[in-house]
């Protein structure tokens, strides 16, 4: 067996434990405010080595991803000038979020909807419908059916793909993993710079 094969069926031990779902949560609710990890990472594996648990999952992952993007949306709205703006900083974004309030002006609720489901910094337009004053029902209604229709979509995928998903995670399981690791060293060594 190769070692990538190796690492993705101890990954699979991992997420089959009775904590897996509290790591779940966690990285759910962290990614929306600060991690650059995607829950993706946990809930893939989770679903495909329980199944039978996929929506339940799904549900989980969304609920936490929808609160911290309400975590972050308080940090836009009482300390964008101290936590939001070193978030904001963290990641090099400063340009991209100042042209964030002009398309909050014109497409609002989309934007979080949007920037729910695609893979892009969710953590930066939660913060940016805090501080552009973004009324807080729409917020949630939008990350709700954004990340909602992520993570049903995810772990749609890999319950009717379960063995397709899983020949593809074992093989690249390393690279992923590899990935990972370099980022998280790139970022740190962006912070300390």
């Amino acid at each position: 067996m190769n070692w990538s094969a190796q690492i993705y069926d101890r990954l699979l031990v991992l997420v089959s434990s009775r904590q897996a779902p509290a790591y779940l949560g966690g990285l759910s609710f962290s990614e929306a405010v600060i991690l650059p990890i995607p829950p993706d990472f946990l809930l893939i594996p989770m679903v495909l080595a329980q199944r039978s648990k996929a929506w339940y999952f799904a549900a989980l992952t969304t609920i936490t991803s929808v609160l911290g993007g309400l975590a972050g949306y308080l940090i836009g709205i009482f300390l964008y000038d101290s936590v939001g703006v070193w978030l904001i900083e963290l990641y090099g974004l400063e340009e991209y979020f100042q042209t964030l309030d002009t398309w909050y002006d014109e497409y609002g609720i989309w934007m979080v909807l949007i920037s729910g489901f695609l893979p892009i910094p969710y953590k930066v337009f939660t913060i940016a419908s805090g501080v552009f004053a973004m009324a807080a029902i729409p917020f949630i209604i939008g990350s709700v059916i954004g990340r909602g229709a992520r993570f049903f979509a995810v772990s749609a995928i890999c319950y009717w793909a379960g063995d397709s998903v899983h020949y593809i995670m074992k093989r690249y399981a390393a690279p992923i993993g590899w990935l990972l690791t370099i980022l998280v060293v790139v970022l740190i060594v962006y912070w300390t710079l």
